[in-house]
């Protein structure tokens, strides 16, 4: 909870800036839902299940004031998982002040950042640590306290952060399911290969522009990376599954993505350079990249639906850690109904061109009236391989129902 602390304490300090102009009023929103997950085959260890029942909130509260010049925005979520007690967890997602000058804009608290254009992963997307307990995409993302600075020029956009506080990521437990072969344990100390540990201050920034039909960005990162370098095991569980603690590293990452619009194609770039700068794998260097391209059919059939066909390529040289994106090709088909309940799906698959594994995805939406919505998903894994990190997905196909009411 240190983290959190941090992150308070950076908006107590702005706290004479922001009373005298936080009068009554704001916007209250948010959603509270039930979610179920159903799994097709028997789990593989004993302490697993073959579905579960969640329900979860996110409740936010945005206020402006100083001609809009001025905000705070707050978002909290909290989720709780009939049987896995790591997937039961409470965040910060957002509690920041905004003060918006002539020409810079200041951010200060716990808030959410996102870099990247690529649909199947975010190499570049670091500021913020994934929540991995929500969902295997690794889309969903925990607060992160900072201060940003912005500014927007003729010549491009620069974000400056500075990052005090470290936020280990979350995993599945001893009953969470899909989890990896292993059990990563949480609630142990991870190890840090910094002697500040989790107090560590990183910086980060980032340069973004756009030329015509091109946008790009180039970032920097120094500090404690978000993924784990390494796992070191601390015991066994009663079925002998292995328990492991996360180990983390300090990195230099140096991050390029753009993308450009050509009529009814876009064309997408990640690229990701990264420098292990502590630890066992000091001096360790890693390239990652991922490029492809969107193309949309507007109005198919004559009607008012759009098809979307999106194709990317991953590599990656896994010198630091091992990663299901090595040497893969993503396809994928989005459906945009473009209809009263905001109709959307988007199925895919990831071919691994070495293993010929194969993880299949569709994920649909719709809104039922005016405050309720409707999620689906089904995740599938076949021909996974003895030693490969999907391995231990290998029996947990599942589907995934997810319905919220909107205030």
């Amino acid at each position: 909870m240190n983290n959190i602390r941090t992150g308070l304490a950076i908006t107590c300090l702005l706290s004479n800036t922001l009373i005298p102009g936080i009068v009554y009023g704001g916007e209250f929103s948010g959603y509270i839902g039930a979610q179920t997950r159903n799994f097709f085959e028997d789990a593989l260890s004993p302490e697993q299940h073959d579905n579960s029942l969640s329900i979860v909130t996110e409740p936010e509260f945005f206020h402006e004031w100083d001609n809009a010049d001025q905000n705070i925005e707050i978002k909290l979520f909290y989720r709780a998982d009939q049987y896995d007690k790591q997937r039961t967890h409470a965040d910060i997602r957002e509690l920041s002040w905004t003060r918006v000058y002539e020409d810079w804009e200041i951010r200060a608290g716990i808030s959410k950042v996102f870099w990247g254009v690529a649909e199947t992963q975010h190499l570049v997307d670091i500021i913020n640590q994934t929540d991995q307990v929500e969902n295997v995409d690794g889309e969903d993302k925990l607060g992160q306290p900072m201060i940003k600075l912005s500014t927007e020029r003729d010549w491009g956009a620069i974000d400056l952060f500075i990052l005090p506080g470290f936020r280990e990521r979350t995993f599945p437990g001893n009953e969470g399911r899909p989890r990896p072969q292993v059990i990563i344990d949480t609630g142990r100390d991870a190890i840090y290969d910094s002697s500040a540990e989790e107090k560590h201050i990183d910086f980060a920034a980032r340069y973004s522009h756009y030329i015509g039909e091109w946008e790009f960005g180039l970032s920097l990162f120094s500090g404690t990376g978000r993924d784990p370098t390494d796992f070191r095991p601390v015991a066994t569980n009663a079925s002998g599954t292995a328990i492991v603690v996360p180990v983390y590293s300090l990195i230099n990452q140096l991050g390029l993505d753009g993308q450009a619009f050509f009529g009814d194609w876009t064309w997408k770039l990640e690229t990701a350079y990264i420098e292990v700068r502590t630890g066992a794998k000091k001096g360790t260097s890693s390239l990652k990249t991922e490029g492809g391209f969107e193309y949309t059919l507007v109005g198919i059939a004559d009607s008012q639906m759009d098809l979307g066909f999106v194709v990317e390529y991953h590599y990656s040289d896994n010198q630091i850690t091992d990663t299901i994106f090595d040497n893969d090709l993503s396809t994928a088909l989005r459906f945009v109904l473009n209809d009263a309940q905001s109709t959307e799906i988007l199925a895919g698959i990831t071919t691994d061109v070495d293993t010929q594994t194969i993880g299949s995805f569709i994920e649909a939406s719709r809104r039922l009236g005016d405050s309720w919505t409707l999620e689906a998903q089904l995740r599938t894994f076949h021909g996974t391989k003895k030693g490969r990190p999907l391995y231990g997905f290998r029996s947990d196909n599942f589907a995934q129902i997810d319905l919220n009411f909107h205030f």
